[in-house]
């Protein structure tokens, strides 16, 4: 019986940490929506906080639900969450750098062409 609790603990952990990274994908991508659309925005300022607030309750919905009966579910979600953050701040480091890199050859071949 202890057993059974024990995997049961680890299945409802690793759904919430699942949940909390789905949640992540949700809000940064909606976050990277918004940053698009502000290009061709008239209401900068309408869209990008009425972006902030519907990203923001449907994270906040969405942890008050992960954490149910026990806050280690509202810990595995937000470590899943800060994971998603991690991944898609080093994935845009790592863009930007071989962005950069990529201007830098195109300059240096300009260079010798002239």
């Amino acid at each position: 019986m202890e057993n059974l609790l024990v995997g049961n603990i680890f299945v409802e952990l690793a759904l919430a940490l699942l949940a909390g990274a789905l949640l992540g994908i949700l809000f940064f991508a909606g976050l990277w929506w918004t940053v698009n659309q502000l290009q061709s925005s008239q209401h900068v300022a309408l869209l990008f906080i009425i972006s902030l607030l519907v990203r923001s309750t449907i994270v906040i919905a969405g942890f008050y639900f992960i954490i149910g009966k026990d806050w280690h579910n509202l810990v595995a979600g937000l470590f899943g969450f800060m994971l998603v953050r991690l991944i898609t701040t080093r994935y845009i480091q790592l863009k930007q750098h071989t962005h950069s890199l990529n201007n830098d050859l195109i300059l240096d071949t300009e260079e010798d062409v002239l």
